[in-house]
């Protein structure tokens, strides 16, 4: 009798030392928020580009501080300590479906079209989360505004779109707030010399 009812006491045991370890992927989020920015907004930066054969020269190369970074994502922990882990792996992030495509095809033609030459004048900015505002309207010629408030707003949808459909289509719906925070941070990072965008506390600075 005593070694059946030891049986349920050994399965709950077992559970216990069992978990679940889904994690954010946040170095596969930001190569591909980087890579859905920059072709959206065109040429990299000048400050980001690096001479061949120098550190950073090469797309193979990466950063330790990057390096690191994926391996922490990677370890473990729970097992340096003897328990076990029913690990369900991230997948990098997938910016390749038909449906994020489009969208950013429509935000790179938009942005070309409509609004380049509106952050090269110092009327639009970057937003902190993750969106394009106008920052001085006397910038825009009377006859435009119309047209680039309604461009703005789009662009705004598209971002919006852009990542509830990534965290969706990577499984993991909860990762939408997530994945803009990393967006907002990438369109600052990739945005060119001189072009506005809005600190943690909403002030607006010129890169």
């Amino acid at each position: 009798m005593r070694r059946w009812m030891g049986i349920p006491v050994a399965a709950v045991m077992l559970t216990a030392c069992v978990t679940i370890n889904v994690y954010f992927p946040a170095a596969e989020a930001k190569e591909a928020a980087k890579e859905f920015v920059e072709k959206v907004i065109g040429e990299t930066p000048a400050e980001s580009k690096a001479e061949p054969g120098k550190p950073g020269g090469s797309a193979s190369l990466e950063r330790p501080a990057l390096q690191l970074d994926r391996l922490a994502g990677r370890v473990d922990w729970w097992s340096l300590v003897g328990i076990g882990s029913a690990q369900a792996q991230s997948p990098d992030i997938s910016i390749k479906t038909p449906a994020i495509q489009a969208i950013q095809s429509r935000m790179a033609s938009r942005f070309d079209g409509q609004l380049r030459a509106h952050f090269d004048s110092g009327a639009l900015g970057f937003t902190n989360s993750g969106t394009v505002s106008v920052r001085d309207a006397s910038k825009i010629p009377l006859a435009e505004r119309v047209a680039v408030n309604q461009a703005v707003a789009d662009q705004g949808r598209d971002s919006a779109a852009v990542y509830r459909e990534i965290a969706v289509a990577n499984g993991h719906p909860e990762w939408e707030a997530q994945i803009r925070q990393v967006f907002a941070r990438q369109w600052i990072d990739s945005a060119k010399g001189g072009w506005w965008y809005q600190d943690a506390g909403g002030g607006w600075k010129q890169k």
